[in-house]
């Protein structure tokens, strides 16, 4: 079941993409789900995978549209990798402004890898503590 409505959804820039308000380029489209490229990309290539549902974060997004965005995007890696001859992606999702996030629909993007161009990333991982990780499992598998 789709997302209830929201006036920020209706404004945000990829609303007005789906709704043919917005020219793109587009690269795949069905029921569910819209792929373009992205206007200020980071390497050639650089796509955009959206659910036509009106959701803010992927937690709001429905089974059904999360299933269609699933299904599309090896497909969409594979032809965005095929055209630009990149060895490898990066899919990339962020989930509200503390994230990054700067549009507020979920999206998906697909950034190309070469030599020369695509995403750098500082990984700050630091390592599990055995029995916080034990606890946190234990929390998270009880809500799923």
């Amino acid at each position: 079941m789709p997302a209830p409505y929201t006036p920020a959804m209706s404004d945000s820039i990829f609303s007005k993409i789906i709704r043919g308000e917005i020219p793109c380029h587009r690269v795949y489209e069905d029921d569910l789900t819209l792929a373009f490229l992205d206007v200020n990309p980071i390497a050639p290539g650089h796509t955009l995978v959206v659910p036509k549902e009106p959701a803010v974060t992927i937690d709001e997004l429905s089974d059904d549209s999360a299933a269609a965005i699933g299904r599309v995007l090896p497909r969409i890696s594979r032809a965005v990798m095929k055209v630009t001859g990149a060895a490898a992606t990066n899919i990339l999702q962020n989930n509200g402004s503390l994230a990054h996030q700067a549009v507020p629909h979920v999206h998906f993007h697909i950034i190309p890898k070469t030599d020369s161009h695509g995403l750098g990333i500082k990984w700050n991982a630091e390592p599990l503590d055995g029995d916080a990780g034990a606890e946190m499992g234990r929390k998270l598998a009880r809500l799923l």
